[in-house]
């Protein structure tokens, strides 16, 4: 690859790059109006999956990463700040990078091995699961006690953990993973355009 296709091929990774991060932030903030339970659905997780399948991990984790900020600016992030800053904005900012990350590694993984919609699937499949997983994760490290007293008053008492998946996270995981699982033609078939595009550049 000469130089100069280098720096073109640069320059349209770039504004792919720039285009989803945009995408992530008006999804992001769109999502906040649609609910489906306690809280906000993710809409954001379709071009995560894209950017990290077209750009590679590092471009999953930046775009998972615009995705966490906007988290942080929203109302329902107010809940958990108010209990415990850090733990909020580290489980938010992990939550998102990591939902990225391990997508895109495991679409190149799996695209490399078998074939794109083989990855697709599963980097589709893995990007709400990581996401919801760290989650909990955190509300176990960091809003336990708080939960447990929120708990003490309904029928969860003696089952905090079921509480906390019933009205933490309840339909919107499912929500979330079974519209990624859907739209995996469309995913599959922007990411065969962008290949495309990115390998006539080369």
């Amino acid at each position: 690859m000469s130089i100069g296709n280098s720096k073109r091929f640069d320059t349209r990774k770039l504004v792919g790059i720039a285009l989803l991060t945009a995408i992530v932030v008006v999804l992001q903030l769109l999502g906040s109006f649609i609910r489906f339970g306690t809280f906000s659905i993710s809409l954001v997780l379709m071009p995560i999956v894209v950017g990290a399948a077209l750009f590679g991990v590092w471009a999953g984790a930046w775009l998972g990463f615009v995705f966490a900020v906007v988290v942080l600016l929203q109302p329902d992030t107010a809940f958990f700040l108010g209990i415990n800053p850090a733990g909020t904005v580290i489980t938010v900012i992990l939550k998102g990078v990591l939902c990225g990350a391990c997508a895109g590694l495991v679409y190149k993984f799996l695209a490399e091995k078998i074939n794109t919609v083989a990855g697709v699937i599963a980097a589709a499949a893995v990007a709400p699961i990581v996401n919801t997983g760290i989650f909990l994760i955190g509300c176990r490290l960091f809003f336990w006690d708080t939960i447990k007293e929120m708990a003490a008053g309904t029928k969860y008492a003696d089952n905090v953990g079921l509480y906390l998946i019933v009205f933490f996270v309840g339909l919107n995981f499912v929500f979330e993973l079974v519209v990624n699982l859907i739209l995996c033609p469309a995913i599959v078939y922007l990411i065969r355009i962008g290949e495309k595009s990115i390998a006539r550049k080369k």
